[in-house]
Formats: structure tokens, C-alpha cells, sequence
């Protein structure tokens, strides 16, 4: 295929060259003269490990040039990828005018032409910016079908962004509605197997990914800085945490949904909170991690009071499934907060045998709801009867059971994603979705 790629910067120079490498017809655009002739002299105007042997093979073999006129660009491409920069502006809000501009130039060319294209947006923007973009300049194109829009963000670190295009970490294809592209060029086009969102589930994707890397680099110099503090070695100390595959490097506490509870996160956090205050250190992130745990469990209880209902049933009340643990459980915080502010409160779930209970779990939840007994029911059709609304934290009820039991007039709420909720005869709304 023929792709023109706007934007010659850092991304747009990867892509060319990863592009070029695997067979593609390559036309750079970009404003500035010293990057186009760079590139139809086959120089990287970045230093990248591997990028200027890739250019200057593909231009000598005739498959990459660039040019300063956009019009000849998708004139003679198939494909245009968007890829130029997107900086902050002062008041730290994102400046889409490079991308508008870029977009404007194609609906233009792409109205003279009457042709058939292709767009993929590779600059990382907000939530809802192709969206617009599309609304602003392409909604004519799209709708006469000539034109097909995709938002495929680009995941390349710099210094091994070559390597990270040839074996993508992650792949992802937005489309409008979310259904996969018709044509499977697209998917192939930037390797691995995409994961495929609406446009919008796209850039939230990037987004998440920075923000979560950026977090992670915060957290271990917030340990790097507690434990340089008590004379540690913190490059040990995280090395070691690393080597838990299982549950620190993995996707298990990566599920949007309950907040943390048990007897051990929020002990654990708000007591080495306590000591860095104590020490002395200044712990940003570690200060604000049981705050953002606590606007979450507000949040999961005023999606329980918005419904206006007065009965509340809840499947599942441990603080995970498969335990009878209720210290630090988020769903007796909830229950425990609605009993005081007038609501009914019916309760299931299997686990909890309240004669079984000892020592601190016996404790915390006597102190906390000594009523426990009346609000616990040994069948899960009758809490289902009972309630207007269900907040269901846990798979300790067959699906058939809610099939059967719930009415058009009740709401399920969803605190941890079990899909088959949503196809019951009742109003379903998720915690996170």
C-alpha cells in the first residue's frame, strides 16, 4: 500500500520507517523543510537505534519520500496517518491545533479528489477529540462512505521504539461504533493482535497507560525516598517486589470495581502513611491513595441512593468472594451506611455463618453491625424478592436463580463486572461501566 504519514516528528519517523521496512510505499509530509529533506535523503531527523539504516534502505529502494504538500500526499496515498504533535498549552490542556490543521488539509484534498480513503489517527488526544474531529471535518466523507476513520495510538518508548513496533506490548484499533474494520488492512497494519474499542475506548487506552506508567514511576520513588530514609536499599526492595508475577506484575488488582477493603490493604496503607508523616517525608501518592479508596466507596453509594428505593438487597458482603471476611469489606460500609440513613437492608451469602466467626473478623462486625443477624437470609430468592435494588458483588447465585426471581421493576447494580447481569429482565447499571 501507498500511506502518506503526516507529522515527521519522533512517531510519525518511527512509523515511516517501520512501514517502509515491511514493504509499504512511504510519503512523509511535514511543514518543515530540514525534516523533509532529511527524509528524501534517508536521515531520521531523531536519533533512534536502527531508524537510519531503515530510512536510508527505503529511500534508496525507492519506497519512502517526503513532501511539504499535502494534497499530492493524498493524492497519491491510500492511507493517511495522522501523527503529528499534540503539546500542552499554558494552562496544561492539550492543543489540538496541529491535528486540526492536518485534518483540514485532508477533507480538502479528499473533497477535490472524490476519492476513497483511509484516516488513522496516531496523535494521542483526549476522549472524544476524533469524535469531533470527524463531526468538524469528515462528516460528509464519512457518511457518503468514501472515507474511513480509525484511531490507532501508538505505544513505541523512545530508544527501543523500533523494537516496540516490530513486537507491539499492546495493539488497539478504534473504530466508530466499536465493530472491527471491514478491511483487515488496518489491523495488520501496526502488528499484534488489536484489541478493537469505539473511538473513544481508544484514547482512554492511551491515556490510561501513560497515566498508570507515570503512577508507577511516582510510587517507587516514593519508595525510593522512604527507604533511602531508614538507610534501605530501594532499587533491592523493588526489585524483589518485581519478581511477584502473580499478583504486583499481573492484572489481578487491575479490575475496576470494588473498592479495597479486607484486613490488610487499608491497615497496611494507612499505617505507612502514618509513619512517613511520622519520618517526616513527604509521600504525595501514598497520602492520597485511601482518599481516592474513599471517594470510590462514596461514589458506589450514592449509585445505590440515586435510585430513590428504600429496599437494598446485597449478594455478597464479604470483602471478596470464596471468604467469610467482613474486615475492611466495602460492602458493609455500604450496608452499614444505608441502615443509618433509613434504607431496608436484606443480606445473602453462603460464606458468612455468623456462629463460625471469631477473633477480630467476630469483633469488627459486632461493633459495626450488631443487627447482622436479622439482616442475614439463608436464601438468595428471598433477598432477591425483597428488594428493590440489587447491588451483587459476588457469583454466589446462579444466574437461572436471578433469571427466575428478578421483576422488570428492580435494578441490579454490577460492583465487579459479571457480564450475564446485563441480559436479565430488569435494569442493570455497572459500578465502573
Amino acid at each position: 500500500m501507498t500511506i502518506s504519514v503526516f507529522g515527521l516528528g519522533y512517531v510519525g519517523a518511527v512509523t515511516s520507517g517501520c512501514l517502509s521496512q515491511i514493504g509499504h510505499q512511504i510519503i512523509g509530509v511535514d511543514v518543515h523543510e530540514p525534516k523533509v529533506r532529511a527524509f528524501n535523503e534517508g536521515r531520521s531527523p531523531i536519533v533512534e537505534p536502527e531508524l537510519d539504516e531503515m530510512l536510508q534502505s527505503a529511500c534508496r529502494e525507492g519506497r519512502l519520500r517526503a513532501t511539504t504538500d499535502a494534497a499530492e500526499a493524498v493524492a497519491a496515498s491510500s492511507i493517511s496517518i495522522i501523527c503529528v504533535g499534540t503539546p500542552s498549552l499554558p494552562s496544561g490542556s492539550l492543543d489540538l491545533g496541529y491535528v486540526t490543521h492536518v485534518t483540514q488539509q485532508i477533507a480538502a484534498a479528499l473533497r477535490q479528489q472524490g476519492k476513497k480513503h483511509i484516516v488513522i489517527f496516531r496523535s494521542t488526544m483526549l476522549p472524544g477529540s476524533t469524535r469531533k474531529m470527524v463531526s468538524e471535518q469528515f462528516a460528509d466523507l464519512l457518511q457518503n462512505g468514501s472515507l474511513q476513520v480509525f484511531y490507532c495510538p501508538e505505544f513505541l518508548r523512545e530508544g527501543t521504539a523500533v523494537a516496540d513496533f516490530r513486537e507491539p506490548s499492546l495493539a488497539v484499533v478504534g473504530t466508530e461504533n466499536g465493530n472491527p474494520p471491514a478491511s483487515a488492512d488496518v489491523m495488520s497494519l501496526f502488528g499484534g493482535t488489536p484489541a478493537v474499542l469505539r473511538w473513544e475506548g481508544a484514547e482512554m487506552i492511551k491515556y490510561s497507560c501513560n497515566y498508570f506508567h507515570a503512577l508507577k514511576v511516582g510510587f517507587a520513588n516514593e519508595i525510593g525516598r522512604l527507604a533511602k530514609h531508614l538507610n534501605e536499599d530501594a532499587l533491592r526492595v523493588m526489585d524483589v517486589v518485581c519478581q511477584d508475577t502473580r499478583l504486583n506484575i499481573s492484572r489481578y488488582y487491575m479490575r475496576p470495581g470494588t473498592p479495597f477493603g479486607g484486613s490488610c490493604l487499608p491497615k497496611d496503607v494507612s499505617a505507612l502513611r502514618s509513619f512517613a508523616r511520622q519520618q517526616g517525608v513527604n509521600l504525595p501518592l501514598l497520602e492520597n491513595t485511601q482518599a481516592t479508596n474513599d471517594a470510590h466507596q462514596q461514589q458506589f453509594v450514592q449509585l445505590i441512593e440515586k435510585s430513590g428505593k428504600r429496599r437494598i438487597g446485597f449478594i455478597g458482603l464479604a470483602f471478596k468472594a470464596d471468604t467469610d471476611d467482613l474486615r475492611g469489606s466495602p460492602l458493609v460500609a455500604a450496608a452499614e451506611t444505608l441502615i443509618g440513613r433509613g434504607h431496608a437492608v436484606s443480606i445473602y451469602d453462603p460464606q458468612i455463618n455468623l456462629s463460625r466467626l471469631i477473633g477480630s473478623n467476630e469483633q469488627q462486625i459486632q461493633a459495626r453491625m450488631p443487627h447482622l443477624a436479622q439482616l442475614l437470609k439463608q436464601d438468595a430468592k428471598e433477598v432477591i424478592e425483597a428488594s428493590e435494588v440489587l447491588v451483587v458483588s459476588q457469583k454466589c447465585v446462579p444466574v437461572d436463580v436471578f433469571q427466575a426471581c428478578v421483576r422488570a421493576d428492580q435494578i441490579i447494580i454490577d460492583v465487579n463486572g459479571w457480564a450475564p447481569l446485563k441480559s436479565l429482565p430488569c435494569r442493570y447499571e455497572g459500578l465502573c461501566w
